[in-house]
């Protein structure tokens, strides 16, 4: 993954598909738009570990799933859905192999802010940082932001 410096102003935001990842778009898209900065959408993606009766078993052959293919996806499609056929501003979209927290970490070195979601469980835990943005917000090189979304009704 390439460290972009000297370009303008860039912000990264950590898509996933899920809802929380979208609302982390659209805040990040209306951040772009005001300071005119280019956005960059990132997805990671692995190999599921599967566990069997025998113990640790390898992932499926990329014949039988395309992990990388499926992942492009799921960005492109939140893009889509997110920003429309035409963004407001340069955007780019990073697809890469690792765990998240290092993807993002890498993605945003040189970047002016960090967006992501967060995804909360409901009652008390909703106040809780998950995992990828607790070490994010520890670890980033750059201002970290969580968009935490509307709290659901019963």
């Amino acid at each position: 993954m390439t460290v972009h410096s000297g370009e303008g102003p860039r912000i990264v935001v950590g898509v996933d598909g899920s809802e929380s990842s979208k609302q982390a778009l659209r805040w990040a898209l209306r951040q772009a738009e005001v300071t005119g900065s280019v956005l960059e959408a990132v997805t990671a993606w692995e190999y599921p570990q599967l566990y069997g009766s025998l113990g640790w078993m390898p992932p499926l052959s990329e014949e039988e799933v395309d992990f990388e293919r499926i992942a492009h996806q799921v960005l492109l499609d939140a893009v889509k859905e997110v920003a429309g056929p035409e963004p407001s501003v340069e955007m780019r979209t990073t697809v890469a192999f690792g765990p998240p927290t290092s993807v993002l970490l890498e993605a945003s070195k040189g970047a002016s802010l960090l967006v992501l979601g967060s995804r909360g469980h409901g009652g008390f835990t909703e106040a809780l940082l998950g995992s990828v943005g607790q070490h994010c917000t520890h670890h980033a090189t750059c201002p970290v932001v969580i968009i935490r979304g509307a709290p659901e009704t019963v």
